[in-house]
C-alpha cells in the first residue's frame, strides 16, 4: 500500500491540467514577490488569547475532534520526548517550536518565527486548489500543549508548502497575551546538508494503523516522535522546486503517516534543511521538501 498521501495524488491531477507551472495563492494578493522572511516581521500580528484548555464554542470543531485536541494536548503536558544532547544544546527551542495539527488528520508543522509563523505541508492545510480556504481556521498544538489557532498566508501545491500565522494562543503563564507574544521557532540552514550529514525529524506519528486490514487499528504511537537519520541526496533527475508528486529529498529517519509537515533538522546545528512530506513506496525512501524549495517558497510570502 502507497504511503503516499491521497491529497498529494490529487495536486498531480489539478497540476496536470495546469501548464503555468508553480501555484502560489497568497491572502489578499495575487503571487506578487515579496522579500525573504525578514528578521523582524512588517507588522505586529494580532494574536488573541486563549484560555489553557480551548472551549468547543471557541474551537467550533466537531466534537470529536475538540475532544481529540484535548487528548492530544494532555499527552503532550504530560510526556516529554527525549533530546539528543548536541541538538538540545545547539538548538535548544528545536523540539519546542515542533506542532501537530488537533484534529483527526495527523500532520505536522514548524514555527519559524518567533511572531507564530508556521511552515507545514500544503497537503495538510488542502488537498487541492478546490479545497484551500484562506479564511479557514486551523487548530494546532505546540510540543508544550500550548493550543493556537493559525490561517494560511500562502499555499504552494507544486512545492508542497503552506506558510500558516497564529492568529489566537493559549497563555502558558496567565495574562502573557497577547502582550509580549513570542513562540519558540528554529531558524533555516544557510545551505544545503552534506550528502551523508546526520538529520533529526520530529513529527506527529498517526494513532490509527492505515495498514491494518480492519479499521480502527491503533498503532500504539506516542502524539510526538523524534528520529535520527541521514540526508541521502536529491532524487536523481528531479527538479528540487517541484515536490507535488513526491518529494525530491530524500532521508532515511523513521516517519508514518502524520510526518508529513515534519522539520527535518541538521543534527549537529538544530538548523532547519528541509520538510519530511511523502515517502516512495517502492524503495522505502522517505522524501521530503528541500531547503532550495523552502526558500525560494518563503520569498513570495507576503
Amino acid at each position: 500500500m502507497s504511503l503516499i498521501a491521497a491529497r498529494t495524488r490529487a495536486q498531480r491531477k489539478q497540476l496536470a491540467g495546469s501548464a503555468s507551472g508553480t501555484e502560489i495563492h497568497l491572502a489578499g494578493e495575487t503571487e506578487t514577490p515579496a522579500p525573504p522572511l525578514p528578521s523582524q516581521p512588517a507588522a505586529k500580528p494580532n494574536i488573541t488569547a486563549l484560555p489553557t484548555k480551548p472551549p468547543i464554542s471557541l474551537t467550533r470543531l466537531p466534537r470529536d475532534d475538540h475532544n481529540l485536541l484535548l487528548k492530544k494536548q494532555h499527552f503532550l503536558q504530560k510526556y516529554a520526548i527525549t533530546v539528543p544532547r548536541t541538538l538540545k544544546r545547539n538548538a535548544p527551542h528545536a523540539v519546542s517550536a515542533t506542532l501537530v495539527f488537533a484534529q483527526q488528520e495527523a500532520g505536522t508543522a514548524v514555527c519559524i518565527h518567533p511572531s507564530g509563523l508556521l511552515l507545514t505541508c500544503a497537503h495538510c492545510v488542502a488537498g487541492d486548489e478546490t479545497e484551500l480556504d484562506l479564511e479557514k481556521v486551523h487548530w494546532l498544538l505546540f510540543a508544550s500543549g500550548r493550543a493556537v489557532s493559525a490561517k494560511c498566508l500562502a499555499w504552494d501545491s507544486q512545492r508542497d508548502l503552506a506558510l500558516l500565522q497564529v492568529t489566537a494562543a493559549s497563555a502558558i503563564v496567565p495574562g502573557d497575551l497577547p502582550e509580549g507574544v513570542s513562540f519558540p521557532s528554529v531558524t533555516l540552514a544557510d545551505g544545503a546538508p552534506q550528502l551523508g550529514a546526520g538529520l533529526v525529524c520530529i513529527g506527529h506519528p498517526g494513532s490509527e494503523d492505515l495498514e491494518a486490514s480492519e479499521a480502527g487499528v491503533s498503532t500504539g504511537y506516542d502524539v510526538l516522535h523524534l528520529s535520527s537519520g541521514s540526508f541521502c541526496g536529491y532524487a536523481e533527475g528531479q527538479d528540487v522546486q517541484d515536490n507535488s508528486e513526491i518529494g525530491a529529498l530524500q532521508h532515511d529517519c523513521w516517519t508514518y503517516w502524520g510526518h508529513s509537515g515534519a522539520p527535518l533538522l541538521d543534527a549537529r546545528t538544530g538548523k532547519l534543511v528541509g520538510m519530511h512530506s511523502s515517502w516512495d513506496d517502492e524503495t522505502g525512501m522517505r522524501r521530503g521538501v528541500a531547503l532550495e524549495a523552502i526558500k525560494m517558497f518563503l520569498k513570495a510570502r507576503v
